[in-house]
């Protein structure tokens, strides 16, 4: 599998801390290598840096960059751009091409906050819908990554951390490494 990039669109500072937070724990979780902010908010790149420090998996955050220029660089190192918005094509009419590009293409999840840029709509290889109706942006990622790896992320090791959970039915099992 190649690699995937989310690329945060309109994060406010004041609003979306936490949401934008949650969207870069998510695409580490469920297989990204790093995501991409366009804002300069250092306070959510360092709260993903100390999870990712604890449970390891060696997810990255670059903060203040254009969008423009990141799209056409992906796009321009063979990459594709797969954006999420409630106005796009139902994710199962258009997921088996999206696999098969993935084979050996890298992806770039891109995903909004405040009103999304025309622009990006025209950028994108795709605009990907989870049942066109309004949504959060954490839940249509988290579906299209899975639908994309096909469950394999949960495999995914986390093997770098200061912390790792041994699963068990009932409780909370943590183990320091």
């Amino acid at each position: 599998m190649s690699d995937i990039v989310v690329l945060r669109l309109g994060h406010r500072p004041e609003r979306d801390a936490r949401v934008t937070t949650h969207v870069g724990l998510t695409s580490r979780a469920l297989g990204a290598a790093g995501m991409l902010l366009t804002s300069d908010d250092k306070s959510v790149a360092e709260s993903i840096e100390r999870v990712d420090k604890s449970w390891g998996g060696g997810f990255w955050v670059r903060i203040g960059v254009g969008y423009r220029s990141e799209i056409r660089k992906w796009k321009e190192s063979g990459g594709i751009v797969v954006h999420m918005t409630m106005y796009g094509i139902n994710m199962p009419d258009c997921i088996e091409h999206i696999r098969d590009e993935f084979k050996t293409k890298g992806v770039m999840v891109v995903v909004g906050a405040e009103k999304v840029p025309g622009d990006v709509y025209q950028l994108a290889d795709y605009n990907i819908a989870v049942g066109n109706q309004p949504h959060s942006e954490i839940a249509a990622l988290a579906l299209f990554l899975d639908w994309l790896q096909q469950g394999r992320e949960f495999g995914k090791t986390f093997s770098d951390g200061e912390l790792r959970i041994i699963p068990c039915e009932h409780g909370k099992n943590v183990e320091r490494t």
